[in-house]
């Protein structure tokens, strides 16, 4: 039977609680956990040594493990032990190098890491007899996999490159519209005398170039070279993108299978005892994608953490149509929950942080 986990009450657990599961057994390295592995609020998730190429993106459903979908599904069989490249528009499923032995009340939820989100990599965590991406249920044990398909880049991965990231919460951690308000009012959680705190904070796009010297965004070049995933600093902008200004009408179109990098019009923050995501913006109202990567630490342009707001960055496709963009048109919401307790380390307290304090800004990969 599934132990508990001894911290106290409920929330996304803080740093320090995921250390106390690794020290448990809950959580399982295959080696030593490298620096930076642990943040704030959640864990990075390291890929192992081989990576699986398959026919399709699957779920293996309450039946069967992923193993078992992979040996159905593998077309080949590639080693990352020194590195490979993973091909645009195709799917690898690679084993990862943290395993799970879970207490009965803890349950887990994965995201792409925020790199990885503005290079169009599309990751998803999956787990044994899942039904759904990105979930692990209270009390799992086994092991976790990515599914990784480079949509506009190609990538060179390797073991140990850490292209998702696994946050653990216990008990009902969202808040409601009400704790949402009193929070706004506490903390300011917007840079806006009018927030639409419905269902969330509600993130516009900013289309008026004022935060960036006339720049709105970039637009992803085709057939370019590669990327190194754990490269910085390593790439020239205009190898890879296409930089977007401001038009007079402040409006975009955005061009079907295209992929862009644009921010929000709002500044936010999140205060060190919560953390937030960007969930998926009702698919009614425009035919567009926001936001791969959805998860903000605690201290995300907290000015006690070095911030002063910072802008949300939106990864953003288009889907089938063209679809005109209007300056402050709302394409997401962010939704906070509680933390279990205040992490030992906010998000841009000494810990490299890559995005506090940010305006409109490309992945760590390329040179600014």
């Amino acid at each position: 039977m599934a132990r508990t986990f001894n911290g106290n009450g409920s929330g996304i657990l803080p740093d320090r609680s995921i250390l106390q599961l690794t020290e448990g057994g809950h959580l399982r390295p295959s080696a030593p956990y490298a620096d930076g592995q642990v943040q704030p609020a959640s864990l990075d998730l390291r890929l192992g040594p081989v990576a699986y190429r398959v026919r399709a993106s699957f779920l293996p459903g309450p039946q069967a493990t992923v193993a078992e979908r992979i040996e159905a599904l593998r077309l080949h069989t590639i080693d990352l032990s020194d590195g490979a490249v993973l091909e645009t528009g195709c799917v690898y499923i690679v084993p990862l190098m943290e395993s799970l032995s879970l207490p009965a009340d803890i349950s887990a939820t994965a995201n792409p890491k925020s790199s990885t989100g503005r290079l169009d990599v599309f990751t998803r965590v999956i787990a044994d007899r899942s039904r759904g991406f990105d979930q692990v249920a209270a009390g799992y044990e086994g092991p976790l996999y990515a599914e990784i398909s480079p949509r506009t880049f190609p990538v060179l991965a390797r073991q140990g490159s850490r292209l998702s990231q696994i946050r653990f919460r216990r008990g009902d951690t969202l808040l409601d519209a009400a704790q949402l308000r009193a929070l706004h009012e506490r903390e300011r959680l917007v840079d806006t005398d009018e927030a639409d705190l419905t269902n969330g904070v509600a993130v516009g796009v900013d289309l008026s170039g004022d935060f960036a010297g006339g720049l709105i965004g970039y637009r992803a070049k085709r057939h370019t070279g590669l990327i190194d995933v754990d490269l910085r600093n390593g790439y020239d902008v205009a190898d890879f993108w296409e930089p977007m200004s401001a038009r007079p009408d402040k409006s975009l179109i955005l061009d079907p299978n295209e992929f862009y990098i644009l921010a929000s019009k709002e500044a936010v923050q999140v205060p060190p005892d919560y953390a937030a995501e960007m969930v998926p913006f009702d698919p009614l109202v425009g035919e567009f994608r926001v936001h791969y990567a959805g998860f903000f630490d605690p201290g995300f342009g907290y000015a006690g953490a070095g911030g002063r707001g910072a802008r949300a960055v939106l990864e953003v496709r288009s889907r089938e149509v063209p679809f005109i963009l209007e300056h402050g048109q709302i394409v997401g919401r962010l939704v906070y929950e509680a933390m279990m307790a205040r992490p030992d380390t906010l998000y841009g307290q000494g810990i490299g942080s890559n995005y506090q304090a940010q305006s409109l800004k490309l992945s760590k990969h390329f040179r600014s």
